[in-house]
């Protein structure tokens, strides 16, 4: 370990920085460390032939654009209220496209349980009414959840959790294609306190969920608003996309990163290995060397192990540990209005289709993105995830046929539509949503701990660790880069 020891957490003035990834994470970091007067050099090294990870939109020529990963970002929280201020200073407030709460988008979600379609409830009524596929109403499950017992685990699966507070049949149905929609994963082996850390709180602070999330559980950070953050609020915005697609984040990123006169955005470039260099690094690549005084990594925590020396191998063998699971997005234009519903979308419990995830309705929230000439739906279909490799076997080997042919009978399905869609696109997503597993947080915890006590010029930033957000993943970018500099 000593060969690796001797480097300073804070970073001294006149420094380079590298940041490995060139994702979201990566980029916002960069941003972070740009502005800066202790950073004079950042090198951003990213292996594919494009920034922005999964944030990722086609735009076609007669204007229809189609998401390939993230299709809105909330506004709400400190983390939201972040992500909107570097927005608004990177000039795309004009680009803004809200939905609100009020709209048809956020107040309908469903559930395909049962082979048909049932609206979530909301408002007051939904709660004392029992609507199908429940069995009674919410009210009842959310007044005893006040009388339940403090759990005394120091984490616990999210199914677990859920059930004990609010009933088998929540945890069951609602919350289990929850975590499908949000992490493409299994609940019953997802960690509540890593993944959903607001009920954790709530529960350990005031000793139920409902309660907590009523009283406020105390801590988190604060970010005051901008003018975009506080026009988000009062105009009561449930999420937002851009007009050219949520791509235009991270594009508007790297151009302000190469108009800074600090940064450079090298793409196309694999790390292949890193090795202790005095103080700092050297960063062998495919077809060169970097040196650096100092790494923050954007890397997928697998991908970062592979390239980390071996004295490190105790975090090795912890980044080896974070899971990632497999994500197949099929978007489908159809022509006309061909949706039975109007809402944001449906989701699928595992005990239903464990291959289908769910369907969003992308037209309904942002009918912005539809071509502009005549009338059509998109929509999009996501499947695999933590069941891909059962359902589909090998993503390697499964062909974009299979997946489309999939796709498009959920559809028929679901949805009852019978004509074929007029245009298509699959895009497999490979090992890009990181499982949050029992003991997530433990195993964060002790790789931070290692690199400050070997005083290792290493910073972990991205979706494997804090949170599987755009918003989580720019603040954890934010976050690292303020306690390198001392901020």
């Amino acid at each position: 370990m000593s060969a690796l020891c001797g480097g300073s957490q804070r970073l001294q003035p006149m420094r380079t920085v590298a940041v490995l990834g060139g994702g979201i994470g990566g980029l916002a970091a960069s941003y972070y460390l740009s502005k800066s007067p202790q950073v004079t050099k950042v090198i951003v090294l990213e292996s594919s032939g494009r920034f922005g990870g999964w944030l990722w939109s086609t735009r076609r020529s007669d204007g229809a654009v189609f998401e390939h990963g993230p299709r809105g970002i909330r506004p709400a929280g400190a983390v939201g209220r972040n992500t909107l201020n570097m927005v608004e200073d990177l000039g795309l407030a004009d680009e803004i496209l809200p939905v609100t709460y009020s709209h048809v988008a956020s107040k309908n979600r469903f559930l395909y349980v049962n082979q048909q379609l049932h609206k979530m409830p909301s408002g007051p009524g939904g709660l004392v009414q029992t609507v199908p596929p429940f069995s009674r109403p919410l009210l009842l499950s959310v007044a005893m959840e006040i009388l339940r017992k403090r759990g005394k685990e120091e984490d616990e699966s999210i199914h677990s959790f859920v059930s004990r507070r609010l009933g088998n049949e929540l945890a069951d149905i609602a919350i289990d294609s929850l975590c499908r929609g949000v992490f493409a994963g299994d609940c019953r082996k997802l960690s509540v306190r890593s993944c959903f850390p607001v009920l954790y709180n709530a529960e350990q602070s005031k000793g139920s969920i409902v309660l907590g999330m009523m009283l406020g559980s105390g801590g988190g950070p604060v970010v005051p608003p901008g003018p975009l953050a506080q026009r988000s609020a009062s105009e009561s915005w449930a999420q937002w996309s851009l007009t050219r697609g949520v791509q235009a984040l991270p594009e508007a990123l790297s151009e302000f990163l190469q108009q800074s006169g600090k940064v450079e955005l090298l793409r196309d470039t694999t790390v292949t290995q890193i090795r202790a260099s005095g103080s700092g690094w050297t960063i062998q690549l495919e077809d060169g060397v970097v040196s650096a005084d100092h790494i923050l990594s954007a890397l997928p925590a697998k991908a970062l192990s592979s390239a980390l020396p071996p004295s490190c191998q105790p975090i090795i063998k912890l980044l080896q540990d974070i899971a990632m699971v497999t994500v197949a997005v099929v978007n489908l234009e159809y022509e006309n209005n061909i949706l039975p519903v109007t809402g944001f979308g449906h989701l699928v419990p595992s005990s239903e289709d464990r291959g289908l995830l769910g369907v969003v309705y992308d037209s309904v929230p942002f009918p912005e993105h539809n071509r502009p000439e005549g009338l059509t739906t998109r929509l999009t279909v996501m499947m695999g995830g933590a069941w891909f490799q059962e359902v589909f076997g090998d993503p390697e080997s499964v062909s974009e046929e299979t997946l489309l042919r999939r796709a498009t009978e959920a559809v028929k399905n679901h949805l009852g539509v019978n004509a074929a869609p007029s245009w298509s696109r699959v895009v497999l997503q490979k090992d890009c949503i990181p499982q949050y597993y029992l003991g997530h947080h433990r195993r964060v915890e002790s790789m931070r701990s290692f690199i400050k006590e070997n005083n290792l010029p290493l910073s972990l930033i991205g979706s494997s660790y804090d949170g599987v957000s755009v918003n989580d993943v720019i603040f954890s970018g934010r976050r690292e880069v303020e306690k390198l500099l001392g901020a």
